[in-house]
């Protein structure tokens, strides 16, 4: 069985007909689309460092695929093999490449009102699910003190001062000791972190943002 087998001969000789017009309307729908996926990508982000460029490799990606269906699933089979010179660190970003190459392909398909519609939502899926897990981004806080006493009075601080506190490690030395603890914030204000500095015992705080998935 060969490649034209698997597929309907007027299924193939409808792709290979396709009009200087119908591309173009195939690929400003693609554009609009690949749009609207950076859109929800951008919202739904949940790392630390946000990567521009993979936003605009998802909008190429919906105009590359939409340019010729036959290339584009032997592209997806091909991304099976192919190993990424930049790693994905997160899980949902695999996901966002995928909606953009199944995107291209029902575009060239011509099944629009399927690309469109299943894009609307897919992205009210991702925004209501994603938001509703960052809607208490977690930190973590880092504190250098110098016995524990006021180990103590640090954390009855953060106790006070955030919604939840978390010790995940403690190291402690001769005439130091180390916190590292995930708290979950009041609303947005992180002015606590000046005021536990200014701690008497305390030599420095540091408070990093991160997703919540690499530390248990």
């Amino acid at each position: 069985m060969t490649f034209n087998d698997i597929f309907k001969s007027s299924f193939l000789e409808n792709v290979t007909s396709v009009s200087f017009l119908d591309m173009a309307i195939a690929l400003a729908l693609a554009f609009g689309l690949g749009m609207f996926i950076f859109l929800v990508y951008k919202k739904t982000y949940q790392g630390v460092m946000y990567s521009s460029s993979f936003g605009t490799t998802l909008v190429a990606l919906t105009m590359i695929t939409t340019s010729n269906i036959v290339l584009s699933l032997g592209m997806v089979g091909a991304l099976s093999i192919v190993r990424f010179r930049t790693a994905i660190k997160e899980p949902l970003d695999i996901a966002f490449l995928f909606w953009s190459i199944a995107v291209g392909i029902v575009l060239a398909a011509g099944l629009i009102p399927l690309a469109v519609v299943g894009s609307v939502i897919i992205g009210v899926i991702m925004i209501v699910f994603c938001n509703r897990r960052s809607a208490q981004k977690p930190f973590i806080v880092v504190i250098s003190c110098d016995h524990a006493k006021t180990e103590e009075k640090v954390a009855a601080f953060l106790k006070q001062q955030t919604a939840q506190c978390i010790v995940k490690s403690k190291t402690a030395q001769k005439g130091a000791v180390e916190l590292t603890c995930e708290v979950r914030l009041r609303g947005d204000d992180t002015g606590f972190i000046t005021g536990l500095a200014e701690m008497e015992g305390v030599s420095s705080a540091v408070l990093v943002s991160y997703n919540g998935d690499y530390m248990g």
